[in-house]
């Protein structure tokens, strides 16, 4: 047993002499190009432009609708009472609501970077002394 154990403590002293670890190269990053091309440049800018257009146009169609929505809503509200609750009114409801909750959506949803991302300035006021 003592033999056994030995021998095996030799065979990992005598691996262990023989292994060699090579040094660890650097892995340079890959390399991507943060230029772009101008031309590219100007249309992807224009293809933003137009998203952003595109989706203000939507917006306001929506919100035209909301209105009206809201609208007749109110008209159904007005002629309801209190013991009377119209199936009508109740849907119109739920229309003015998903409509309202895409409207928002649509305005959470710009493309690209917005124009001026810092903070708005303070005017000074000109009532208030300094």
């Amino acid at each position: 047993m003592r033999a056994k154990l030995l021998l095996t403590a030799g065979v990992f002293v005598v691996a262990g002499m023989t292994v060699r670890f090579a040094p660890a190269l650097p892995v340079a990053a890959p390399q991507y190009e943060t230029t772009q091309d101008p031309t590219q440049k100007e249309m992807q800018e224009k293809m933003t432009r137009a998203a952003n257009k595109k989706r203000q146009e939507e917006i306001r169609e929506d919100t035209d609708k909301l209105f009206q929505l809201a609208t007749d809503l109110k008209a159904a509200v007005d002629k309801t009472n209190e013991n009377l609750l119209s199936l009508d009114v109740v849907r119109k409801a739920d229309e003015v609501e998903k409509l309202a909750k895409r409207v928002k959506e649509k305005m959470k949803d710009a493309v690209g970077q917005p124009v001026n991302t810092g903070p708005v300035p303070q005017r000074p006021n000109p009532n208030f002394p300094h």
